[in-house]
């Protein structure tokens, strides 16, 4: 029996950790308990004061006393009692206009976000307009036309609400839709709509719930306006708003007929401020205790697994995956990735290596058709086997849901942080493969147990946070691999771990890789790691490929490229003496300052005019199959050097 290791202890000791937390805290608690008392009045009030408050006395205007607490008003009716008694319909109609300006908000919000990209910018620049307007100005013109009445009043500020739940709602969606499992679900096919309620709605609960009470505050003073304004509630009914005009009459004899309304209305703002706030620390879903966290979105009907369709590609060389003059296109014409071409056989684990901003990732996302809006792919030719990438359509959209699993950088973001570890990894064979939910659990476990998560049985009811970062990084490698995808995209999945984990997900890659024959490309700037872990690799210079060749090669140092060389170079290695490693002077061009000939001219020391002038094309070289696109390979061997 192994001993137990130290990401398994301390996964294992989250829950309790998780369940140790305090959830209460002392807004929740204060605003709670004002809230509550406040409705207990609502509901009270009218039966236990309304006949005292409806009682004509002979003493008008007369100050507090004993026998009534706030005063009495014009007509000789005790205040208290009409305040308390007005409490339910105050709370009544508050409650009200703000489920219309939540509901109204939030539904225009994410019908705008999940609109085409022209629909949503003109839909955003209408919330701006309606924003930029005071909601009580909107409120007026409704009640103006439907006349003043309490309906009337609390649809005007209802819809008046309304458009700051809007923007928040699409501003927090497309800043939500770009984080990775946003990315993840889009590749396994999930719908817009169910997107928005699976993964983004519990990620936007937060900002949601905090606006939620300022908008009730906000709601409750400008219901109370309207009728202090005498546009809202009419006699005979009677709230907090129209009790505080009929005190302003008598403010010098009897302050307290104007002020009990107006410290009902204050108290009962602040305790909605303070739920809010309360709210928003207590269910933030990375300190949730697991036993009492809301349940996740039921999930979508079972649909069977698509198939194949449209034209047989040329696929003569059985490749997996090959792209031809592959561009990244950004709307201002500006080519991150420019002319790259490159083509994965079954089997095999092909390396892309080079410094931040090379356009890695971007071939990756553009291959799995993930690219964010406004970059754009272009290709002479991009596809996967017989499918066409650069069109799809819906069937072929379904398969690279299947297909094509992706293992990202960030394994603290690649999962949904307000779901539940198992209902994310089983998204994909439920959706596209008919699996019911008991199966598509069991294929989760073992599918966890297959890259050595412990206790996967467990792991399948946490949420990611409860998880170390090298168990969440193969539960990401699970997720990957649960559809059995053809081809593995595994863009940095090392750069966040410690290096005994890289070693271990390294290990758990070439596994797979030989057990089930899965075709890996891995992205890396490390070229330590892509050496270890690959059969060929290509190396890229601000977006395009500058030289390709076998891993083995490249251990050896007999790379010939100027780049790839001073990359070498820059690359501790134990065996080296002790002493300064090389630097790479100067930086790479922005991809819109790319020079005409060689973009590595700039810091190449082997630069000639015709480095500047010219784009250099591949140059074969050696028996291995390698090339380089250098003009320095054309003039002699000795002017790159020999073996490193």
């Amino acid at each position: 029996m192994t001993a137990p290791t130290v990401e398994a202890t301390t996964a294992a000791a989250a829950p309790a950790a998780v369940a140790g937390r305090r959830r209460w805290n002392a807004p929740l608690a204060f605003g709670l308990a004002g809230l509550g008392l406040v409705a207990a009045l609502a509901v009270l009030g009218p039966v236990v004061w309304g006949a005292e408050a409806e009682r004509l006395s002979g003493t008008a205007r007369e100050g507090a006393s004993a026998a009534h607490w706030l005063g009495t008003d014009a007509l000789g009716r005790d205040v208290f009692a009409r305040t308390m008694t007005a409490t339910r319909l105050t709370l009544v109609m508050t409650a009200l206009a703000t489920g219309i300006a939540v509901i109204a908000g939030v539904l225009l919000g994410s019908a705008v976000w999940l609109a085409g990209h022209r629909v949503r910018e003109l839909g955003l620049r209408l919330i701006d307009i309606m924003v930029s307007y005071p909601p009580v100005i909107l409120a007026l013109v409704v009640t103006a036309i439907l006349g003043a009445s309490p309906e009337a009043t609390v649809i005007g500020i209802g819809i008046a609400g309304s458009p700051s739940f809007a923007r928040l709602t699409a501003n927090l969606a497309a800043s939500v839709a770009g984080r990775d499992f946003v990315a993840m679900a889009r590749l396994l096919g999930v719908p817009r709509r169910r997107l928005m309620l699976r993964h983004l709605m519990p990620n936007m609960a937060e900002p949601l719930l905090v606006l939620v009470s300022v908008a009730f505050a906000t709601v409750l003073v400008s219901l109370s306006g309207l009728s202090f304004l005498g546009l809202g509630v009419q006699e005979p009914r009677y709230d907090w708003g129209s009790l505080l005009n009929a005190g302003l009459a008598g403010l010098y004899t009897n302050a307290a007929e104007a002020v009990g309304p107006a410290v009902a209305i204050v108290f009962t703002g602040l305790c909605a401020g303070f739920v809010g706030d309360g709210l928003a620390a207590s269910f933030n879903p990375h300190e949730r205790s697991p036993r009492r966290a809301a349940r996740a979105a039921a999930a979508a009907p079972l649909t069977a697994p698509a198939t194949a369709t449209g034209a047989e590609a040329d696929a003569d060389d059985g490749a997996v995956l090959v792209a031809e003059d592959l561009s990244v296109v950004l709307p201002d014409g500006t080519r991150p990735v420019d002319g790259l071409s490159l083509r994965l056989a079954p089997g095999e684990i092909v390396g892309v290596v080079g410094e931040s901003g090379s356009g890695k990732s971007l071939t990756a996302m553009s291959v799995a058709r993930l690219l964010p809006e406004g970059p754009r792919a272009e290709a002479r030719t991009l596809r996967l086997g017989d499918l066409d990438l650069l069109d799809p359509g819906t069937a072929g959209a379904r398969r690279l849901a299947t297909e094509i699993g992706v293992i990202y950088q960030d394994p603290t973001a690649s999962f949904n942080p307000a779901l539940k570890l198992g209902g994310q990894l089983t998204e994909a064979v439920r959706t596209h493969g008919g699996m019911d939910r008991a199966t598509a659990r069991e294929e989760a476990v073992e599918r966890l147990r297959s890259v050595r998560v412990s206790s996967p049985e467990i792991r399948v009811r946490q949420y990611p946070h409860e998880l170390s970062g090298g168990m969440r990084q193969r539960a990401m490698i699970a997720a990957a691999l649960l559809t059995r995808p053809r081809l593995l995209i595994a863009d940095e999945p090392t750069t966040a771990l410690d290096v005994t984990v890289q070693a271990d997900v390294l290990a758990l890659l070439r596994e797979t890789n030989e057990r089930d024959g899965t075709t890996v490309l891995f992205i890396s700037h490390d070229i330590g790691v892509v050496t270890a872990v690959c059969h060929r690799v290509l190396v890229m210079y601000a977006g395009r490929v500058v030289e390709e060749l076998t891993a083995e090669e490249l251990r050896a140092g007999r790379a010939r490229h100027p780049y790839t060389r001073a990359l070498l170079a820059a690359t501790p290695r134990v065996s080296d003496d002790a002493g300064r490693l090389a630097a790479i002077p100067g930086r790479p061009p922005r991809p819109g300052e790319r020079p005409a000939g060689c973009a590595y001219a700039p810091r190449c020391p082997l630069a000639r005019d015709v480095c500047r002038r010219e784009r250099p094309g591949p140059v074969p070289y050696g028996d291995a199959g390698g090339t380089a696109a250098c003009h320095a390979l054309t003039w002699s061997d000795e002017t790159v050097g020999g073996d490193r």
